[in-house]
């Protein structure tokens, strides 16, 4: 927008009343600080969250019972199922994060995608309901109509391109409301990513407890009506928070100028590297037409050469952006090339993780549910300890750990991103020994009582597993978010936290994998450590491998992140700024 330009010269003249990040309200003018942005717009995108991980956690949790009870797979089939799900559910978001940042815009991607996640929960609630389309035609089946397969994995598949767009874009608008420059609203956007995933838990819990008991003891058909609505009412809200928003235009594919520095490197590669930052090509502060200005690093320096200005070169304004790119460009192409490895190194928790919603679960299912002499707790319930976990370890993080560090170390993070991921990684490992233990136990009890087994063996039992991943979570899950979310380019945010979501979705994919490969190097006389059933199956072997692959990792992954270097924004608009690190302090 024409202002734009403008808007970076004016960034000292009364930054307190209007906002200068580049940002927009919604008649594309320049926002007043007062009346948009920070907690009063958030507020509204967290509600839309809340609703969307209510219905997400409402389905996938149980996504495994419903695949072996009313669509009969059998469990390895519906373990791979479930993880193909969750794997596309968590990848699409690459695609509609670049959507995001390239085209559409942030606001406009999630309203679309949230019609095609209503629209996927409609076409779920009809094929219960239609009588066409009902998994029989009367009473209970073994084997449901072929019809209410397709449409139901078409629906779900719906949903999936729908979180596409919803995840990635949503939470990046979000903390598009925080601005960067101000030393307050920093130190907010610190505080969003703790309560955004309050509120993702909370719509975690009510989805794996009400929705959940709703499926169990009344009907899957009314979940889906209940899902629906409260889909629908967000979006109502979503639109009532548009006067309120700062929203970021989107300047035009995020990848092109890094491909731009990949190839001006390549065909200046025969140049001399240069001696020092002062001979490489950067514009002004009042010349970028996106993001900040970023200070020059000495790692990666073969891609320092496509900032170098040839002899040859009368006009830096005239060269082609495919011979000469700026030093910024050059670094945010280190960013991305940085990230790579840390993507790596957390897909080992992203398995831990893909474990909750497929065998955890399903372990629940042969432990003794019952709560009293008449209740039987549904076997998703369980979940909500994760949930709990998590939101213990948010809360005590932000309001305890936070202020006595920063107190301590003299930095306004206390710890610094890649630290906070580490500790969650520590409770991956725990999580997957305390799971292999438990499940030991309960084998033991089938084999001592091969008619009972484990029905006398309480489903709380699964408790600490579950809460410790929670506490996990709360440490490595939100500390990806905020790290994929700041490491990336400016002009790509909904792109990183697309990048975040990925680690889930590639580690799903890499679960069922690692299951058919287990399976296939473990089978012997016709069995294997994935039995038909969990009674014939060696999921304790499987969780113990778990465990020591994570450890493992965790030492890689240490190594990477001592070595690793945060995006260094030059902080002072007029002169080049670079002594602070942005993003360890």
């Amino acid at each position: 927008m024409e202002f734009e330009k403008g808007a970076q010269t004016c960034r000292e003249v009364d930054e307190e009343k209007w906002v200068y990040d580049s940002s927009v309200d919604h008649k594309g003018k320049l926002p007043l600080r007062a009346s948009t942005g920070v907690w009063k717009a958030a507020s509204f995108i967290i509600a839309i969250e809340f609703s969307e991980r209510l219905s997400y956690f409402g389905i996938a949790t149980s996504l495994i019972i419903y695949l072996t009870k009313v669509i009969h797979e059998d469990l390895k089939t519906a373990a791979r199922s479930v993880n193909y799900w969750s794997g596309v559910t968590t990848l699409m978001p690459l695609i509609g994060g670049f959507v995001a940042d390239a085209y559409l815009g942030r606001f406009s991607t999630v309203f679309v995608s949230s019609i095609l996640y209503l629209l996927g929960l409609i076409l779920l609630t009809m094929s219960w309901f239609v009588p066409s389309l009902k998994p029989c035609s009367e009473g209970v089946c073994h084997e449901p109509r072929k019809v209410h397969e397709v449409v139901f994995f078409l629906a779900i598949y719906l949903i999936s391109i729908g979180t596409g767009g919803h995840k990635p874009a949503l939470e990046s608008f979000g903390a598009d409301q925080f601005d960067d420059d101000h030393s307050k609203e920093r130190r907010e956007k610190m505080s969003y990513f703790n309560w955004w995933s309050c509120g993702l838990c909370c719509g975690l819990l009510l989805g794996v407890t009400l929705i959940v008991y709703v499926q169990d003891h009344v009907s899957w058909g009314v979940a889906d009506i209940i899902l629906t609505a409260v889909m629908a009412m967000s979006l109502v809200i979503f639109i009532i928070g548009r006067p309120f928003y700062r929203y970021r235009v989107p300047t035009g594919s995020p990848l092109t100028p890094l491909l731009q520095v990949l190839v001006a490197a390549i065909r200046k590669r025969n140049l001399p590297s240069p001696s020092n930052s002062a001979q490489l090509y950067e514009v002004s502060n009042s010349q970028m037409d996106r993001g900040r200005l970023l200070c020059h690093t000495d790692k990666l320096k073969f891609l320092d050469k496509a900032a170098v200005v040839e002899e040859t070169q009368n006009s830096a304004e005239k060269v082609s952006p495919w011979r000469l790119t700026t030093v910024t460009k050059v670094e945010e192409m280190k960013l991305i090339l940085n990230m790579i490895p840390i993507w790596i190194a957390s897909l080992p928790f992203g398995l831990c993780v893909a474990q909750t919603s497929t065998f955890f679960i399903k372990q629940s299912t042969t432990l003794n549910r019952n709560i009293g002499n008449s209740f039987q707790m549904p076997p998703a319930w369980i979940y909500a300890v994760a949930a709990i976990g998590l939101i213990i370890s948010v809360i005590i993080y932000e309001k305890i750990l936070v202020p006595i560090l920063r107190w301590v170390t003299g930095n306004e993070r206390g710890i610094n991103i890649l630290q906070r991921i580490g500790i969650g990684m520590l409770f991956s490992v725990a999580t997957m020994v305390v799971a292999a233990l438990v499940e030991r136990r309960r084998l033991n009890l089938v084999e001592k009582n091969p008619l009972k087994g484990s029905i006398t063996m309480s489903v709380f039992w699964l408790t600490p597993q579950f809460l410790i991943i929670g506490i996990g979570d709360g440490f490595t899950l939100v500390g990806l978010q905020e790290y994929f979310y700041e490491q990336v380019p400016d002009s790509m945010r909904s792109l990183g936290i697309a990048f975040y979501l990925s680690v889930i979705g590639a580690a799903n994919f890499i679960s069922s994998l690692l299951i058919t490969l287990v399976d296939h190097m473990t089978r012997k006389d016709g069995k294997s450590w994935f039995g038909k059933d969990l009674n014939s199956s060696r999921l304790d072997n499987f969780y113990w491998l778990l465990a020591a692959m994570t450890t493992a990792n965790l030492f890689l992954y240490v190594f990477l992140a001592r070595r690793y270097n945060y995006k260094n924004v030059q902080r002072n608009v007029a002169v080049a700024d670079c002594n602070e690190d942005d993003s360890a302090a």
